[in-house]
C-alpha cells in the first residue's frame, strides 16, 4: 500500500490545569475539530475554515495546522527524502472555540502534526513520543497537547537539560461518574496575557497547598470523585489571574458554593464544572456563558485515510 494522499484527523478539545495542576493536568473532552488534508502535486497551500475561527484565522502558510505540518516534517526528517507532498489542501471544520481555554491551539497543532506523519507514510504508534515533543513544543507545555493526543485524564511533566525527550505524559482513565460541563465565556483570553499576571515566586505555604491538591486530583479524577471539591482547589495561578476574567472567577466561586467542583479551564475564560449529572444547579447566573454538557474523550486523536 502506498503513502496516503488524503487524511481526515479528528481531535478533541481539552481543559488544562483543572484547578491546581498548572501546566501538568489535562482532560480530553468530547468537542472536536476535524481537519481534512489532501496532498497536492503543486506547491499550493489551500485552507478552508468552517465554524470557529472562520474569517479570522489566516488561510495560508501561517495557519497553525500548516505550521504544525511543516514542523513535523522537519522534525522527523521527512523533508529530506522527498516523501512529503509538494502542497496541501486543508478543510477545517472547527467546533472548539478559539481563545476560550479549551485547547484550540493544541488541537490544531495535534491535527497538523498527525496529518503530516500520516502523509509521510510514518507509523503513528511509533511516532507517539515524537508527536508529543512537536505539539507540546509548539505550545510550550504538554497538558493540552497530551490530552488531545492520548485522550482521558493526563498527567504531564517536563525534563530539563539535554535529554532527548523533554516532554512526557501518561493518560489515565477517568471515573465514570464525572460529567464535565463547559461554561464557555463569550469573551476571549490569551494565554500570553494571563501568564503575564503570574508572580515569579509564591509563598511556600501556597506552593505546598497546591502540590498536595495536584496529587489529590490524580486520585479524585480516576478513583474517588467525592474528593474533587478539595482536589480542584488552587493557590498557584487562578487568584492572580482573576483580574483577567472576573466574571469567570465569580462563576467558579458560585458553583463551588453550591457544592460543584469547578475551575477555570486552562487560561480561561471558560469555566469547567465537574458534575455528576451533566447539569448546573438551578439559580446559578450564567449570563455571558454558554452551557455545554460534554463527556470525557478517552480515545484522543483519530485518523482516517483515503
Amino acid at each position: 500500500m502506498g503513502t496516503p494522499r488524503e487524511v481526515l484527523v479528528r481531535v478533541p478539545a481539552s481543559s488544562a490545569n483543572l484547578g491546581p495542576g498548572f501546566d501538568s493536568l489535562g482532560l480530553a473532552l468530547t468537542l472536536y475539530d476535524e481537519v481534512e488534508v489532501t496532498a497536492l502535486d503543486t506547491d499550493d497551500v489551500r485552507v478552508e475554515v468552517e465554524g470557529e475561527g472562520a474569517g479570522c484565522v489566516p488561510c495560508d502558510e501561517r495557519h497553525l495546522v500548516v505550521r504544525a505540518m511543516r514542523t513535523a516534517w522537519h522534525t522527523t526528517g521527512a523533508t529530506e527524502d522527498g516523501t512529503v507532498p509538494a502542497g496541501v489542501s486543508l478543510r477545517c471544520r472547527n467546533a472548539i472555540p478559539h481563545s476560550r481555554g479549551l485547547g484550540s491551539s493544541a488541537a490544531a497543532a495535534v491535527a497538523g502534526a498527525v496529518a503530516a506523519c500520516v502523509l509521510a507514510g510514518r507509523d503513528l504508534d511509533a511516532e507517539r513520543d515524537t508527536l508529543l515533543q512537536i505539539t507540546a513544543g509548539m505550545e510550550g507545555h504538554a497538558d493540552n497537547a497530551a490530552a488531545s493526543l492520548f485522550g482521558g485524564f493526563v498527567v504531564a511533566w517536563e525534563t530539563a537539560g539535554n535529554t532527548a525527550q523533554r516532554f512526557h505524559a501518561v493518560s489515565l482513565e477517568v471515573h465514570r461518574s464525572i460529567r464535565p460541563v463547559a461554561l464557555v465565556a463569550g469573551g476571549e483570553s490569551l494565554t500570553s496575557t494571563t501568564r503575564g499576571l503570574l508572580p515569579e515566586r509564591v509563598p511556600l505555604v501556597d506552593a505546598a497547598f497546591t502540590g498536595s491538591r495536584t496529587a489529590l486530583a490524580v486520585l479524585a479524577f480516576t478513583q474517588r470523585p467525592a474528593l474533587l471539591m478539595a482536589a480542584t482547589e488552587d493557590r498557584l495561578h487562578q487568584g492572580y489571574r482573576r483580574p483577567a476574567y472576573p466574571e469567570s472567577a465569580d462563576l467558579v466561586d458560585a458553583l463551588r458554593a453550591r457544592g460543584v467542583p469547578a475551575a477555570i479551564s486552562g487560561a480561561g475564560p471558560t469555566v469547567l464544572a465537574l458534575t455528576e449529572d451533566g447539569t448546573v444547579p438551578a439559580g446559578i447566573d450564567l449570563t455571558g456563558f454558554t452551557e455545554l454538557p460534554l463527556a470525557v474523550d478517552d480515545t484522543g486523536v483519530v485518523v482516517e485515510t483515503g
